[in-house]
């Protein structure tokens, strides 16, 4: 679809109006008024953007399609299964995994799309209750779905399950298998300013991440090349498939003003309160050790709904590297030194996720020696 923004008019705004409308966003117009992509439309799409965890921008792209289409499913409105060519997404595949979680069935993480662990959870539940256990989320299954009191009360059951995770995994970094998403690639050199393009900084940056985990036992799997550039969707299923314990994925910023920078990650989080949490403890630590490292400011850790955190089954994190509209990140960025020190930082961080706060040092001290010495100590 094209990308709508004020001034535009058509069936299309007409549909974006409506959804609006029937969310509550927007207040009902004349049927007979002409369908206009107005300010007034378009503080209704920034309030949406801001509720669902998207870029805020006022505009209509397919991001923010998905999501307002999304927004417009309730549980029942439609039967529900798992279908491995195109995921069911919607509000009601939400409630569904909010509904089996308060029953003590793991559906994983409440992210709105029907994967396998959704599928294998519905087919428990409906084993237990005495439904046919196909997978499928028709009448019988919802009927049975609210007639039970939930199981779970307060407290987040997928939190815990994703902390032992991670315990389970073992401090050791050896072993772990993570992908590293350098951000566009191919024809999308991503923001580009004084010949520095961001696809190929962040290439570079990944290679010599991958570099540092390789030399620790860990095994990484860069998403792409030079000369291709696989959208959101499909890194997400490259990780999946790879059986990834984390995915990373790298990005430099741009901005309007020459006066924005610093560096910012984000986790997955959606607007209802559902979040990674060991997201976002990664988040968090590659926050404070590349402020720490590089001392650039540090523009904090957010939840974020986008495709890469939402879609892949692995904690994911997406680190925006200073940004190249900005004289002095630019200078940063363009020096290997300090790429070589931001892979650094970010190993430590993985590091401090997997130490769950034994055998840790002060943020901004621990070194790539220190790694290598720990994991011949582990070994």
């Amino acid at each position: 679809m094209p990308l709508l923004r004020r001034g535009d008019i058509g069936a299309e705004v007409a549909e974006i109006r409506s959804t609006l409308t029937r969310l509550g966003l927007l207040a009902p117009t004349d049927p007979q008024a002409p369908p206009v992509f107005d300010q007034i439309v378009e503080h209704a799409v920034r309030a949406f953007q801001q509720q669902r965890g998207l870029i805020i921008d006022g505009i209509v792209g397919p991001a923010t399609y998905r999501a307002l289409r999304d927004a417009t499913f309730r549980l029942g409105d439609r039967p529900l299964a798992f279908l491995m060519s195109q995921p069911t997404t919607g509000d009601d595949v939400l409630a569904l995994q909010e509904r089996l979680l308060e029953l003590g069935y793991d559906a994983g993480r409440a992210t709105g799309v029907f994967g396998q662990q959704t599928e294998l959870a519905l087919r428990n539940f409906q084993r237990d209750y005495g439904l046919q256990s196909d997978g499928m989320c028709g009448p019988e299954t919802i009927r049975a779905l609210r007639q039970l009191q939930p199981k779970v009360r307060g407290g987040r059951p997928v939190l815990l399950r994703e902390q032992e995770h991670v315990r389970m995994a073992g401090s050791r970094l050896s072993g772990k298998r993570i992908v590293i998403d350098p951000g566009h690639g191919g024809h999308d050199r991503g923001i580009v300013v004084d010949g520095l393009s961001e696809a190929d900084l962040m290439l570079d940056l990944a290679r010599r991440l991958e570099g540092k985990m390789a030399a620790t036992g860990m095994e990484g799997l860069l998403t792409r090349g030079p000369a291709n550039c696989p959208d959101e969707a499909e890194r997400a299923k490259f990780a999946n498939e790879a059986g990834a314990d984390l995915i990373l994925s790298l990005h430099s910023d741009g901005n309007g003003s020459a006066h924005a920078q610093g560096v910012a990650s984000f986790h997955f989080g959606s607007g209802n309160g559902t979040s990674s949490t060991v997201g976002e403890a990664l988040a968090g630590f590659i926050q404070r050790e590349l402020a720490a490292r590089t001392g650039m400011r540090n523009c904090g850790s957010h939840p974020k709904s986008w495709d890469l955190l939402r879609l892949t089954r692995c904690t994911a994190v997406r680190i925006e590297v200073g940004y190249l509209t900005n004289a002095d990140d630019r200078v940063r960025l363009a020096t290997p030194g300090f790429r070589d020190v931001v892979a650094e930082g970010i190993l430590v961080a993985v590091k401090r996720l997997y130490l769950l706060g034994k055998d840790d040092q002060p943020t901004g001290t621990f070194t790539f020696d220190d790694l290598l010495r720990y994991e011949v100590a582990k070994g």
